[in-house]
């Protein structure tokens, strides 16, 4: 009897746990949906943005939870470093390379990945370096080099979701195309450079380990790339072949999600970034396989990735705004408020420092190497470029939650010092940069609609929507490129004088003679049975019969 009653209290127990999970999950799932309609009641209001809207929902939820709990708890989930990086960011992180606008992304690749890879790292180094010298002094608790640079990693993460939320690629599709791109490639290196650190022992640095350290990010940053290429153009070879469309199309659609979200889970199994693997491959993805399914899956796919995309994002903003109340954090270090604000003052500080010590010099830098001026980056747009990125927010977080705490919750003083800053500094960050972005573009840009004549052409047919193209849609003709091309003479001086355009004009004939016979792409028009395709073809061979 005593065996049976203890196993009807343990099966009890458990019941109520899952209960509790359950209204936990409902009532998240009703705030997700609060999110929603304000966010579309607010779509007109161009100082607010469903990144914003999430945050400050999450902050008022976590006040109520609070009140209602008697202090004990703030937020209704227990935050997980593999819910956001397994669950929630590669969607984000693949949409963003599905809708790309590629011709505008490669056109800038080098300036793009001037400040994504290279300003991370100066931007990295500049917020350890102020850390060391700054919490050195402080007592809040005892770091290493690795944390210290781990610190620099976090904080070099940008938020370009909440920016290009705000910005206008019609408008404005040169500063669009910079921000986004090094929103993108800069998340990646923070990751790929925080997970180096985590296996190397900086603490008696050699010029050895220096080098192996380097090398190690270099190949991560190579073999993610490759891998995210390589995903993709299987994944197109596969639906190209096999013609999944004349018997379903939800075959095609499920196929494109589950080998976008493979190529995801390979990094990770091989130990490489996610981030630059799954957003490759979504650029792959657009360029090739989208193109080899049928109409209805093409529409099908483009609304299940930004909704999967657009869902993920405001779960993030909604979770940190009710995290940043968490009681268990503040309590550790409720005897020391004076702290806190200096470390968030410092931190911001140097994130202001960080993001201003690559911004302007590799301008000026990128700008020696551009001969038209409607190329270069200004300085009014060099302004805007280093305030759009000021924005910390789901990277910095997670990346914070992995390195000082452990199953979401923290125990010592001085890690509860720095998630604490972390959530002050993503807060402040993402809600008063966020709120006076547009007002700063708006003053120093008042001509912005007069950019869009570099935007490119629409077109239709692209995972962009249905008017306005991917890059690369409205591309040059091959008999512009070959002008343009012949214009600059022998083939170094073509490639020294105009390296976008020959580049571009040797990708488009090798693309053309051997990439979209093999794997598809923009032209390719699948034979379904039913289909336009098949009726076209049966009224040609009718007559002859």
């Amino acid at each position: 009897m005593e065996v049976v009653s203890s196993i009807t209290t343990k099966l009890q127990g458990l019941s109520t746990s899952d209960h509790a999970s359950v209204v936990s999950m409902n009532l998240f799932v009703a705030l997700l949906c609060a999110c929603i309609v304000i966010g579309h009641l607010l779509e007109e209001n161009r100082w607010m943005n469903e990144s914003i809207t999430a945050l400050l929902i999450g902050v008022c939820t976590g006040v109520v939870i609070l009140l209602v709990s008697g202090g004990k708890s703030s937020h209704l989930l227990v935050f997980s470093e593999d819910l956001f990086f397994i669950y929630l960011l590669p969607p984000i992180i693949f949409n963003a390379g599905f809708q790309v606008k590629k011709k505008q992304f490669f056109r800038n690749f080098i300036t793009i990945m001037l400040f994504g890879a290279i300003g991370t790292l100066i931007s990295c180094c500049v917020i350890s370096l102020g850390a060391i010298q700054f919490f050195g002094r402080m007592d809040i608790g005892e770091f290493d080099v690795g944390d210290y640079i781990a610190i620099g990693a976090i904080f070099a993460a940008t938020d370009s979701v909440c920016t290009l939320q705000i910005l206008n690629q019609d408008q404005t599709p040169l500063l669009y195309s910079l921000v986004f791109g090094e929103g993108v490639v800069n998340d990646a290196t923070s990751v790929v450079l925080f997970n180096a650190i985590q296996g190397f022992d900086l603490v008696n640095l050699n010029p050895h380990i220096g080098l192996e350290f380097i090398g190690n990010f270099l190949y991560l940053f190579v073999t993610s790339t490759l891998l995210g290429v390589g995903t993709g153009l299987v994944s197109a070879y596969i639906i190209k072949t096999l013609y999944f469309g004349r018997h379903s199309t939800d075959r095609e659609v499920s196929l494109m999600i589950l080998m976008a979200y493979l190529s995801y889970m390979l990094a990770e199994l091989f130990y490489l970034s996610g981030i630059l693997t799954v957003f490759f491959c979504g650029i792959v993805m657009s360029h090739y396989t989208w193109h080899n399914v049928t109409e209805s899956s093409r529409v099908t796919t483009k609304h299940a990735f930004a909704t999967l995309s657009f869902v993920s994002e405001i779960f993030i903003f909604l979770y940190v705004g009710m995290d940043a109340l968490d009681i268990e954090k503040w309590s550790a270090v409720s005897d020391s408020p004076g702290t806190i604000v200096t470390v968030s003052s410092v931190l911001l500080a140097l994130v202001l420092l960080g993001r201003a010590a690559f911004v302007f010099p590799l301008s000026f830098l990128s700008n020696l190497s551009k001969k038209s001026p409607n190329d270069k980056i200004d300085i009014k747009q060099q302004i805007v470029i280093w305030w759009a990125g000021l924005m910390r927010g789901a990277v910095s977080m997670a990346l914070a939650y992995n390195k000082f705490t452990s199953g979401g919750h923290t125990h010592l003083r001085g890690n509860a010092i720095l998630i604490t800053s972390t959530i002050i500094v993503v807060l402040f960050s993402t809600v008063v940069f966020g709120l006076m972005t547009q007002p700063l573009i708006r003053f120093l840009l008042p001509d912005g609609k007069s950019q869009s004549s570099t935007a490119v052409s629409s077109h239709a047919g692209s995972p962009k929507s249905i008017t306005v193209p991917l890059l690369g849609e409205g591309q040059d003709s091959l008999e512009d490129l070959a002008q343009q091309h012949l214009n600059g003479g022998n083939r170094l001086r073509a490639l020294l004088t105009t390296p976008t355009h020959t580049v571009h004009y040797y990708w488009r004939k090798f693309d053309n003679a051997f990439m979209r016979p093999v794997f598809g792409g923009r032209g390719f028009v699948p034979f379904v049975p039913g289909s336009p395709t098949e009726r076209t073809s049966a009224s040609i061979t009718t007559p002859f019969q």
